[in-house]
């Protein structure tokens, strides 16, 4: 791979083991390595982010599931654990900005690690829409004038969709600014958001508990899954769970600008996970057993808003409500940190439209800053679907999940083929001088089981359910949005490679005959 540097860039720390070891693959330190091991396992739950997605999706995932939806969350956390070691391996080899883009590459070749890093910075930049949207499921709930638009707050009523993108818009403007100011003031909003996050989420899960209804056999009934069967509920319910677990990877994502990535990047990424899969499982738990009410709809409706502010009175379930919207804007934040960070690794290398202006680091405040205006304005335009119809909300959420989960795949699969063939290392010391963080022997079956958790996953996302995402008819367009997405994507990174390669051929091999 090649890499253009800019002249005056200023490493920091000057020649530090951690600049040396980026050197050796190639590129000069240009971000500010400025992230401790908190901020490292921030960046990573801050994309996870459980009471950002656990609060938008907890009504939809009841909506199709009823209660048992809930163990579609131990199965969800289990498959992603497993992606996670595989990933928790690479970080701690390939220490690098654009990790997905940088991984697949390193495991197969350029144009196949190309189209994994195509499909992950267009995957994240919708998930930064999505996740703007979630402020309609808190807003409104704690005052209603923040419904602008129309006084139905419901996402999926036409007032809730478009008072959402409005919402949305104003939040990505904020986080657009913090993420062209200083990586220095990024770390911060990140790590106190992340301490907020958990404080309020192990508040909202004792209080909720506390506040029992019922008994935790509830989650065996099946009311509410009867129109498709258990198993088919399950497999819609675990929506819920697979939008809440990804972004993982993120920990791997910021290693540039992380002290002792090699030790500290495959660490961070498997306690986020844990972290965020354990408290989100509980929060779901906790919702199902404090709600007032299974079968009056509104759970279905209002989620887990509903729950607080009805089990733990106006005045707790309204200030727990503030965390989580503090929560929602910094995943927001970190997700479009680490959609720059893709952009700007992949750009580094050439590999995208106007490169050299993506690559460039300001100096001075060591953020790359025309990723930072691309990612806010494509994921603002997203946003605008919403005015289109309700049914956007879904389609933007579940898109962003499989896009996630297809590029995951195009790094497990080729990690997996490395280790059958003998081409992957264990070997090596992280900067303390102990062994690199390895699977050892479980290496092959954890890889193996893990490539086909993620493909299954992303066919049952994408899977055109009528039911699902067009529920109200006469929208085939929202019903096949996701994989139609997909397709225009990989059509377009297809038509931008070709026109990339003519390009670079000897002007006489293009010449008309």
């Amino acid at each position: 791979m090649t890499t253009t540097t800019p002249s005056d860039v200023r490493p920091d720390p000057p020649h530090s083991p951690d600049d040396r070891s980026l050197t050796a693959f190639g590129y000069r330190q240009e971000l500010h390595r400025s992230l401790g091991r908190y901020a490292s396992f921030a960046a990573g739950f801050s994309f996870i982010s459980v009471l950002t997605t656990v609060f938008q999706f907890f009504a939809f995932g009841y909506a199709f599931g009823g209660p048992v939806f809930f163990w579609a969350w131990p199965a969800v956390l289990l498959g992603q654990l497993m992606v996670a070691a595989c990933f928790a391996e690479l970080a701690a080899r390939y220490p690098i900005s654009g990790a997905i883009y940088q991984w697949s590459s390193r495991l197969s070749n350029l144009t196949f690690g190309w189209f994994a890093g195509w499909i992950m910075v267009i995957g994240q930049i919708v998930v930064v829409a999505a996740a703007a949207l979630a402020l309609q499921m808190v807003l409104p709930a704690i005052w209603s004038g923040f419904q602008l638009v129309g006084t139905d707050p419901a996402p999926t009523s036409a007032d809730g969709a478009a008072n959402a993108a409005l919402l949305g818009v104003v939040l990505l403007a904020l986080t657009t600014l913090v993420n062209v100011l200083d990586n220095r003031v990024m770390s911060v909003v990140n790590r106190v958001g992340v301490t907020a996050e958990i404080i309020g989420a192990v508040l909202i899960v004792v209080l909720l508990l506390t506040h029992s209804e019922r008994t935790p056999g509830i989650t065996f009934h099946t009311e509410g899954a009867a129109q498709s069967g258990l198993f088919g509920a399950l497999l819609v319910g675990s929506f819920t769970a697979a939008y809440v677990m990804i972004g993982f990877d993120s920990a791997g994502e910021m290693s540039e600008e992380t002290h002792h990535p090699r030790r500290t990047a495959p660490r961070t990424i498997l306690t986020a996970l844990g972290a965020a899969g354990l408290l989100g499982g509980l929060i779901v738990l906790g919702g199902l057993l404090a709600a007032p009410s299974l079968t009056d709809g509104r759970l279905a409706v209002d989620g887990l808003s509903y729950v607080l502010t009805s089990s733990l009175g106006d005045g707790v379930g309204k200030v727990l409500l503030a965390d989580v919207v503090v929560a929602i804007a910094v995943a927001t934040l970190a997700i479009q940190t680490a959609a720059c960070r893709m952009l700007f690794s992949m750009a580094r290398d050439g590999q995208l439209p106007y490169s050299a202006r993506l690559a460039r680091v300001n100096p001075r405040t060591g953020m790359p800053t025309a990723p930072a205006l691309v990612v806010g304005v494509l994921a603002a335009a997203l946003l605008l679907l919403n005015f289109a119809s309700p049914e956007a909300f879904l389609a933007i959420g579940t898109t962003c999940i499989v896009m996630l989960y297809l590029a995951y795949a195009m790094v497990t699969g080729p990690l997996l083929v490395a280790r059958m063939r003998g081409r992957f290392t264990t070997d090596g010391t992280d900067e303390a001088g102990a062994p690199l963080f390895s699977l050892g022997r479980w290496g092959v079956p954890v890889n193996a089981l893990a490539l086909v958790y993620g493909l299954l996953m992303a066919v049952n996302l994408a899977w055109p359910r009528a039911a699902v995402y067009d529920p109200a008819g006469g929208h085939w367009y929202f019903q096949w949005f996701t994989v139609l997405f997909l397709g225009v994507t990989v059509a377009a990174g297809v038509a931008y490679r070709a026109r990339k390669a003519r390009a670079t051929l000897p002007a006489e091999a293009v010449a008309p005959a």
